[in-house]
Order: structure tokens, then sequence, then C-alpha cells
């Protein structure tokens, strides 16, 4: 028998309402991140092809046009009234942050466009946007990042924010931040995937064009050359250890090459690099590994060997320490296996 809510007198129950996104855009705004929230959150849907998410786009002052730190401006049709009726707003990047940049501190305008955020609505920041979060104080006591280069500064300023530089994005609930750039497609579709699951996530990544999944532990790839000391005593056993990676080294090789006690040699080395000598000799060997990995195809094993860890297991540790990520699916983000023709 039938349940009332199966007769056909009962009314039909109704569409969930798509979830509301709203795009902050402040002057400066970087064109590329202000379009990865349409990009993503507009393309996620049902299986029956019904959006997901509504997506429109505001600015602190009345409708009109927006700087960008490109030759152009945009043409915004929203003003800061749509902040109020967002489930999430999203804040990207911008190079015109001001008093927010300079002393973290919000101007009345921007601060009168965030007091009309609901409470409860989640905030999502791509890169310089978490500025923005941590001028409001809504970062106090919680972990977030930003863009390496400007991770430093942003610790600096905001002293009470969790600065974390070496992940990709965070998802602390119901404020999530992330690294730059392309960081920002990950922490959209983290957001879609959270919402709706892996196939919603995954369709949208496909419709893209982008990786599905880069899990937000994973490490910011980027470069960081050892500092060189204007008076260096230790360059010439670094030098001597950079030509030796594939061999087993001892801190006494080392302080040998510069007729120096370990005991010393440890002491000069920390003040000139910023790390003990064996932490920057793993390092050097995760940095060789990194390069063998993106640019050849030697077996894991073998550029284990060469990166001087002597085995995969111990490659593959020293890479999840450092990058999150095995030695596997970091050769695949930079080398991606090549399609059957």
């Amino acid at each position: 028998m039938a349940s009332h809510a199966d007769t056909p007198s009962s009314p039909a129950s109704p569409a969930p309402r798509e979830h509301r996104i709203v795009v902050l855009a402040l002057d400066g705004v970087i064109p590329f991140e202000l379009g990865i929230p349409q990009r993503i959150f507009g393309r996620a849907r049902t299986a029956e092809g019904e959006h997901l998410y509504s997506v429109v786009t505001c600015s602190v002052r009345a409708p009109g046009p927006v700087r960008t730190d490109a030759d152009f401006s945009v043409l915004v049709e929203h003003g800061p009234e749509a902040l109020a009726e967002a489930d999430t707003v999203v804040i990207p990047a911008s190079y015109e942050l001001g008093p927010v940049f300079e002393e973290g501190r919000l101007t009345d305008e921007l601060a009168a466009a965030l007091a009309r955020i609901r409470p409860g609505t989640r905030l999502v920041a791509i890169c310089t946007g978490g500025y923005v979060l941590a001028a409001a104080g809504l970062l106090d006591g919680r972990p977030a990042t930003t863009h390496w280069s400007m991770a430093e500064h942003f610790q600096r300023l905001f002293p009470r924010v969790d600065v974390d530089a070496d992940v990709l994005f965070i998802d602390d609930g119901d404020v999530l931040t992330s690294a730059g750039v392309a960081a920002g497609i990950d922490l959209c579709l983290h957001v879609v995937r959270r919402d709706h699951g892996t196939a919603v996530a995954n369709d949208v990544a496909r419709r893209t064009v982008v990786p599905p999944h880069r899990d937000g532990g994973q490490a910011q790839y980027i470069q960081r050359p050892v500092p060189e000391p204007q008076l260096a005593t230790t360059r010439a056993a670094r030098a001597w250890a950079l030509g030796r990676l594939d061999q087993p080294l001892q801190l006494r090789d080392m302080a040998e090459q510069e007729a120096m006690s370990v005991r010393t040699f440890t002491r000069r080395f920390r003040e000139e690099v910023g790390v003990s000598p064996l932490q920057w000799l793993t390092q050097q060997r995760v940095e060789r590994a990194r390069h063998l990995l993106e640019s050849t195809d030697l077996s894991v094993d073998q550029v284990a060997r060469d990166a001087g860890f002597g085995t995969a297991q111990s490659m593959r540790q020293h890479l999840q320490v450092a990058l999150g990520v095995t030695p596997t699916a970091y050769r695949r983000t930079f080398r991606p296996t090549p399609s059957p023709h």
C-alpha cells in the first residue's frame, strides 16, 4: 500500500535550492583567480543536469567597474548587498589591498561590506584574499595558508593566525584558505567534493581539464635555494657534498673539508644556512629526487639510489614528509602518462 506521500494528491517535493556563491571582487583583483569560482562552481551539476550552485560577483561599492591587475577592468553587476544573500563568500586575490596589506586593517568601505555577511556563512579565500579575512579577525586562532612568497609577511602582520605555507589549501570547517593561483582551483574542487561527493567534483574537473584531486596537505611546489651568506665558511663542504649525494655522507666527512671539528662545523653551518648539515643534506636529496622524477624515466628505485636515499622506501618516506606525496604521484603530476595511440 502506498504511503500518503506517494499518492497523486500529495505535492511534489521541492527541488533543493541552489547553493549561492558570492564572489567579492576587490580593486586589483587577479582575473585568473576571479574566474575560478564561476568556472568550478558554475559547472557543478546533478546527474540530471541541474545546477548545484548559483554564482554572482559583487563589489564593495555599487555596481560598476572594478580594476584588475591587468590592463582592463571588469564590470560587476552587484553591490555589497549581494553578500547578505550568500551561503558561501569567496574572496579572490588582489594586489591593491592598501591598509589591509600594509597595516592589517580594513577600510571602512570593506568593513561595511563584510558586515553584511550572515553569521554561519562559509568563507573561502584564495591566495592574498586571506589577508581580508585576517584583517577582519576571522582567522584569529585558526590555521590558514597563502601564497608561499607572502607567508612570512602574512605571519608578521597577523601573529594570531596559525600560518602554514607548505600546503595547497586548508579546510577549517566554515573558513577555508588556499595558496596562490591554481591552488584556488584545488580548493574550489575540494568544496564541491565536500558538498556533493567525488562523482560531481570529478565531472567538474573533467570539464575544466584539470586533475580531479590534489590533496590540501600536498606541499606547494616551490624552489627553496639555500641562501648564500656573505662570508661563507662551509661553502666548500656544501659543494663537495652536492657532488656526492648518491654516496653515504657523514657529518665528519663534511667537517673535514673545512678542517673543522664536527661541533664547530655544525654551529657555523647552521649560522650560515639556517638548518643543520643533516637537514640540509636531506633537503638537497629531496631536490635531486624531484629533478630526476620530473626530467627522467628512471625507475623509482634508481632515482632513490641516485639521490642518495638508498631505497625506494626511504625516499618515499622523505618525500611524504617534505611534499606530502609519494614519488609516483609526484612524477605523475609533472610527467603524465602518455595516452595510447
